[in-house]
């Protein structure tokens, strides 16, 4: 007889033993490594596809996290919200730091294919904007300047313009724990008590410092993308008809969350 502090061997084979699922057919590689389509025999256009994936699937995770943490803070489970918007952090610090491998690239060598790009844009990601619109930056005049959206993109972008973002979740929490937020006003009066109070309403203010960091690493991720274009680029137009980075420097002082910003003039 078995004694009971032994543990059986799992019954599940794994890999190439079971014959069944192994770590290339679980992760799809073969289809993921075939979308990596050149346009043309330059180098570094790899490179450039590559890049360009890799943040379309880490703005697939963000956007994965930022709705279970809406969710979280509409159903009070504050810890869980602080958890993901944590994960949220280290996946924009890391999207910060992938502009540096971009910038190995020199002008030159981006010249040998940008001609190819046009009129595909970075400023044509969809889940990019849809990440703005959910953090509570909307702006539904994106909809009518994007151009060749498919249906199912176009709808993607008017359901986020329609469904609740980070902040009302925020608001709704501020609610939940008595505090007024009615109004602009009530909203900085309730967070200035959050914030004296932290023995009171610590989980509150840790979660507006969740958001702040949120709002902070965003704002990060567009003065290095600015900075990256211009040193690619200069003063030319974008690939899909944008000002470049002049259109991008305009978009530096946009705040999720100008409240938060707001109460460090008031503590």
């Amino acid at each position: 007889m078995t004694p009971d502090h032994e543990i059986s061997p799992p019954s599940a084979h794994f890999g190439e033993d079971g014959a069944r699922l192994t770590y290339g057919t679980y992760l799809r590689l073969a289809e993921l490594l075939d979308q990596q389509r050149l346009e043309t025999d330059a180098h570094d256009e790899l490179l450039f596809i590559t890049i360009h994936q890799v943040y379309e699937l880490w703005f697939k995770q963000l956007l994965h996290e930022v709705e279970a943490a809406r969710q979280a803070m509409f159903d009070d489970r504050l810890w869980w919200a602080r958890h993901l918007l944590n994960r949220v952090h280290e996946i924009e610090r890391i999207l910060i730091e992938q502009v540096g491998v971009l910038e190995t690239m020199t002008p030159q060598d981006f010249l040998q294919f940008r001609a190819r790009l046009a009129p595909a844009s970075g400023f044509q990601s969809v889940q990019f904007r849809e990440l703005e619109f959910v953090s509570g930056a909307k702006d539904a005049a994106f909809l009518r300047r994007f151009r060749a959206l498919t249906p199912a993109e176009e709808e993607r972008l008017r359901r986020r313009l329609e469904e609740p973002t980070l902040w009302d979740a925020f608001v709704a929490v501020l609610r939940a724990h008595d505090l007024p937020a009615g109004t602009d006003a009530d909203i900085s009066a309730s967070l200035r008590i959050a914030a004296h109070d932290r023995g009171g309403f610590g989980d509150v203010w840790e979660l507006a410092e969740a958001l702040m960091t949120h709002d902070e690493l965003s704002a990060g991720w567009r003065a290095r993308h600015v900075t990256m274009v211009e040193r690619m680029i200069g003063t030319k137009t974008g690939t899909g008809g944008s000002s470049g980075a002049s259109y991008l420097r305009s978009r530096l002082d946009l705040r999720f969350y100008p409240l938060l910003w707001e109460l460090r003039s008031w503590l």
